[in-house]
């Protein structure tokens, strides 16, 4: 088989030269997408934990669809851990797996009242040990509500740092921590939404906009979807996704 001129570059790229890359691709996506941020509607700390907890196998849109009855029946802590099981579970139950995510929610919301006094504890440490919190859950609410730099390993996120040659690591912690290394602390919140934008927008799963992406000079993964610039036009999906 044929080595493009392509391949051939990126197959022999430095770490510094990945580096490189990869904060330009984060410099040319915040060009793209200023306005990225949460899809997910929240107020507070705890409406964005509960939020993204629902968020599993589904949409942003569907959640945003379900939290307004839910936080306005159950607006603390307090609240959603005495909540009767039944009715969360019909409030929430076009968000899907609703029996397991009532349990979920309700457990983290006991956990708040009898371990941190009500509150959403502020490091990723102490937030993993809540029921169905695992650390995509922490990090989205440690970044988006306290400002706690965090990298939001999402489908969107693993695949779009394998397209770029980031790593090839499907692991989600090993991608966090890899991708951790490639771009300053200070912007792995941002840069997770911009990847999740991206994701949701332009590079999808099965036939990406490759022909319009802002990124195509510098992804070794450019032609998996057409290169075309009015049929890839097609492909893209401008959101709101909220």
């Amino acid at each position: 088989m044929q080595v493009t001129p392509r391949a051939k570059r990126f197959a022999s790229e430095t770490r510094l030269g990945l580096v490189r890359r990869a904060r330009r691709i984060t410099r040319i996506l915040a060009e793209t997408y200023p306005d990225a941020h949460c899809e997910l509607n929240f107020t507070n700390a705890f409406e964005l934990l509960i939020a993204t907890v629902m968020s599993a196998q589904t949409t942003d849109v569907r959640v945003n669809m379900v939290t307004p009855a839910l936080f306005a029946k159950y607006p603390t802590p307090d609240d959603l851990a005495a909540a009767d099981p039944q009715d969360v579970e019909e409030i929430i139950k076009s968000t899907g797996f609703f029996r397991a995510k009532t349990k979920s929610i309700i457990g983290l919301s006991v956990a708040l009242r009898d371990r941190f006094g009500g509150e959403v504890p502020r490091t990723l440490e102490q937030m993993v040990t809540l029921p169905g919190v695992g650390r995509k859950t922490a990090n989205v609410v440690l970044g988006n509500a306290f400002g706690v730099p965090g990298i939001t390993v999402d489908t969107h996120f693993g695949r779009l740092t394998r397209r770029f040659g980031w790593t090839g690591e499907t692991d989600p912690v090993k991608v966090e921590h890899i991708v951790g290394e490639l771009v300053p602390k200070k912007e792995w919140t941002l840069l997770s939404h911009y990847l999740i934008w991206h994701g949701r927008r332009v590079c999808h799963a099965r036939k990406p906009a490759c022909g319009v992406c802002p990124l195509a000079d510098l992804c070794p993964s450019f032609g998996e979807g057409p290169t075309d610039p009015a049929q890839a036009a097609k492909l893209v999906r401008p959101g709101p996704f909220s």
